[in-house]
């Protein structure tokens, strides 16, 4: 039995549903293959979940930090049992909104697992019984998962992977969390804030490689100060688990010792690896790099013609909001437009407090493309509404080139997920620091941050010194 389709999609994650709905609305007959939960792994168990935790843990600590309450505060507990149970319900609130969006839409949605067939086809099984599936037009948006080290396997129980960390009925008292990216660090703060004795293990010279050099030298300062165990330049050559606990060795790049770290829970964050497996033998090896990232045209269409790829399953930074902004830009180019997303302006936040956000070029990398840069900084020490919030540890640092024009910015601030928007456009639009400084920026807020690093590169900061 064949169905004939506009579009077939395989996978429901950001990428998919959101070219599902986007295909809808262009009038296409659409079906939507998910062998697990609509939302994917972010909306499951990953952002969503993870923002859900940090923000109660950071109401406890900042209840328990706060010079001006009073009371006993050792009789105040965070109760996870009712937090766990409490982001399911979000989880499953924002799971419903996107089922009852694509009905609305006229997206047929198939709970199942999809294979490619051929340029095509797609073979999936339903109710038991299975069916073909055909379509000029296929977008691929199956996912990632957590990457594994030959010698660090998840079982599960005592090295688990972000899904697990998230999922936990109890507070582990110790955990060694291996990766200082994002996920290392938004899980690793979320258990230390509520007592757990959290170490960081990261083979690279900083936390969050790639980043800012001068904004991850900050960061890790203050996460240290909160009571992150953070060690870096270390790899790890052997675990052990015996009696519940686990071991890690290995050995100390700069100083060439070796260390080792026992905990109840060893997190692995290192990475995530593309769902691609089952298209191998289905298409040529042409079709992946090096690393099985599936590999698409500007237009993100593969080496087969009318079928498109998004999200994890292509690489680059692995981002919901990426996956999404893929998904709609390949439907419309299946629709006859010719796309392609502007990388330089794509966002990314990491979650701590405070929160990290990075767009566009480091200064670094500027000045290894030969970019004579301007840079622009303004500390929150400056900035009356962090100062009353009580969190003027941060930076707000932008990077121009010589004719002015914005080229990266980096946010350590409250709220920076927030702020990165008006920097994420700036270098969508091309726009000048002069564009962004002469805007008017509400008084008091922590956005009047940007403006003022906009000027300062410009030597023109009104609340700091021109230095």
């Amino acid at each position: 039995m064949k169905e004939k389709w506009d579009l077939i999609i395989l996978g429901g994650g950001p990428g998919g549903y959101v070219a599902a709905l986007r295909g809808a609305q262009l009038k296409r007959r659409v079906i939507l293959i998910e062998r697990d939960e609509l939302g994917g792994t972010c909306m499951n168990y990953g952002c969503i979940p993870t923002k859900y935790l940090l923000h109660q843990t950071q109401i406890y600590r900042e209840l328990r930090e706060s010079k001006n309450i009073e009371g006993a505060l050792d009789k105040m507990k965070l109760n996870w049992k009712k937090v766990q149970e409490e982001n399911k319900h979000v989880v499953n609130r924002l799971v419903k909104g996107i089922e009852f969006l694509l009905m609305k839409n006229g997206v047929k949605v198939i709970k199942g697992t999809g294979f490619l067939k051929n340029e095509n086809q797609v073979t999936v099984e339903e109710n038991g019984e299975a069916k073909v599936l055909e379509s000029n037009n296929i977008i691929l948006a199956m996912g990632s998962r957590p990457a594994e080290l030959p010698f660090l396997v998840p079982n599960g129980k005592e090295v688990i992977t972000s899904r697990e960390a998230l999922e936990l009925e109890s507070i582990p008292k110790k955990i060694l969390v291996v990766g200082a990216g994002a996920i290392g660090l938004e899980i690793g703060t979320i258990y230390q804030r509520v007592g757990t004795e959290v170490v960081v293990l990261e083979i690279m010279p900083t936390i969050l490689p790639g980043s800012d050099k001068d904004m991850v030298t900050r960061l890790e300062r203050i996460l240290k100060r909160q009571g992150l165990e953070i060690h870096t330049q270390l790899k790890i050559e052997e675990s052990l688990i015996k009696a519940g606990k686990v071991c890690l060795k290995g050995i100390n790049l700069l100083t060439q010792s070796s260390f080792e770290f026992e905990a109840d829970k060893v997190l692995l964050a290192t990475g995530r690896r593309p769902n691609s497996e089952s298209l191998r033998g289905q298409v040529p090896d042409t079709f992946f790099d090096e690393q099985g990232f599936v590999k698409v045209s500007p237009q993100l269409e593969t080496g087969l013609s009318g079928i498109y790829a998004v999200g994890d399953l292509i690489g680059g930074k692995l981002l919901a909001h990426k996956a999404s902004h893929e998904g709609i830009i390949a439907t419309e180019n299946i629709s006859g437009t010719k796309k392609s997303l502007n990388y330089k302006a794509l966002p990314n936040a990491v979650y701590t407090e405070p929160e990290f956000s990075s767009v566009g070029l480091t200064e670094e990398e500027a000045q290894q493309m030969g970019i004579k840069t301007q840079v622009g900084a303004f500390s929150l020490q400056a900035n009356g509404r962090a100062l009353a919030m009580g969190k003027s540890e941060g930076m707000v640092k932008i990077v121009a080139d010589e004719k002015d024009k914005i080229i990266g910015a980096h946010l350590l601030a409250p709220k920076a997920s927030e702020l990165m928007a008006e920097m994420s456009l700036a270098i969508s639009k091309g726009m000048k620091l002069q564009e962004v400084s002469s805007s008017i920026h509400i008084h008091p807020t922590l956005s009047e941050a940007v403006m003022e690093a906009a000027l300062n590169a410009k030597k023109e900061a009104l609340h700091v010194l021109n230095i």
